[in-house]
C-alpha cells in the first residue's frame, strides 16, 4: 500500500515521548503503530456500525411483528421459559 498522506498532530509531549519509548521499546516504528491503531479504529467504528445496523433491522421485524398479532405477552414469555430451564435442571 503506498504511504504518499502525511498526518500531522498535536499531542502532549509526554504522550509523545512515552509513546515513541513503547514503539522503541517494540521495536517498531512508531508510524507503523499508529498505522496499526488506525486500521483497528476504523474496523471498531465499521463493526459497530454494522451491528447498529442490524440491531435496528431486528427490532423494527420484531415491533411489525407485534403490531401484525404475532406476539406474545411478557407474563406467557416468562411462563415458558422458566419451564424450559426447570425442564434442563431436571435432566442436569
Amino acid at each position: 500500500m503506498s504511504k504518499e498522506a502525511v498526518f500531522t498532530m498535536k499531542l502532549e509531549p509526554e504522550l509523545r515521548d512515552a509513546f515513541m519509548a513503547e514503539a522503541e521499546a517494540t521495536h517498531r516504528p512508531a508510524s507503523q503503530v499508529v498505522r496499526e491503531l488506525m486500521r483497528e479504529f476504523v474496523q471498531r467504528q465499521r463493526e459497530g456500525r454494522e451491528y447498529d445496523e442490524f440491531l435496528g433491522k431486528k427490532v423494527e421485524a420484531a415491533r411489525a411483528s407485534v403490531r401484525a398479532g404475532r406476539g406474545s405477552p411478557n407474563d406467557e414469555v416468562a411462563a415458558r421459559f422458566a419451564k424450559r430451564r426447570a425442564d434442563v435442571a431436571g435432566k442436569a
